[in-house]
């Protein structure tokens, strides 16, 4: 039984786990949810998603939300497609699960505040509010100089090979380098932009891209 997943093939979150399904070559059905129009906000969609926000995914009898618990979900429910996603032992998954942690609170808070004030404000007719983004942005190249050094050292965020932890770099990124006109916070840092196009180029990420017609 296919794995289906609501949400909207252009936005960052259901990316982050349609690139896991990818991946992993996981039969899946994508549900679209017009976020324009509102469709994560309905009561229908609210039985799914209490918080109103996308994907959701239902695998069988299980109803789950947020990406990154969607995707360990994902990784760990087919370790023989690709063990490597999660880690293969103690030290590794910790890594991975570091990483993981560092996306979500140091990085993507600063990626989504940028994005919402460059790109949804304006579709929305509200005004930006470019303090707001330069701070965002001096803020994100401190972060990013962590990545450069953590990247000097290994090819991946969590050690010698591509897992999760980078993966779920993917939507953000591409945010960054070609909506948002910011390439250059990548670009200037050798380590992060080898990084970047090592992991944007997998075949996986370009089907996602293809699905959201990028």
């Amino acid at each position: 039984m296919a794995v289906k997943v609501y949400g909207a093939a252009r936005a960052a979150c259901p990316q982050r786990v349609l690139a896991c399904l990818m991946e992993l070559e996981v039969e899946f059905e994508l549900i679209h949810v017009d976020l324009d129009f509102g469709e994560h906000k309905s009561p229908e969609f609210l039985t799914r998603q209490p918080f109103g926000q996308v994907p959701v995914i239902e695998d069988g009898d299980l109803q789950l939300y947020e990406s990154r618990a969607i995707i360990r979900y994902i990784a760990g429910k087919y370790p023989d497609k690709n063990p490597k996603l999660l880690g293969t032992t103690l030290k590794e998954k910790a890594m991975v699960d570091q990483w993981l942690e560092v996306e979500a609170h140091n990085f993507n808070d600063l990626v989504y505040s940028i994005v919402l004030q460059l790109l949804v404000f304006p579709r929305m007719g509200r005004q930006s509010d470019m303090a707001v983004v330069e701070s965002c942005k001096l803020k994100l190249e401190k972060v990013l100089d962590v990545y450069e050094q953590r990247l000097s050292d290994s090819n991946y965020l969590a050690g010698s090979y591509f897992t999760l932890a980078d993966l779920t770099h993917l939507p953000g990124i591409r945010y960054l380098t070609q909506e948002a006109g910011l390439g250059y916070l990548v670009a200037e840092r050798k380590n992060v932009a080898a990084w970047w196009e090592d992991i944007s180029s997998r075949a996986a990420w370009k089907k996602v891209l293809q699905m959201a017609q990028i």
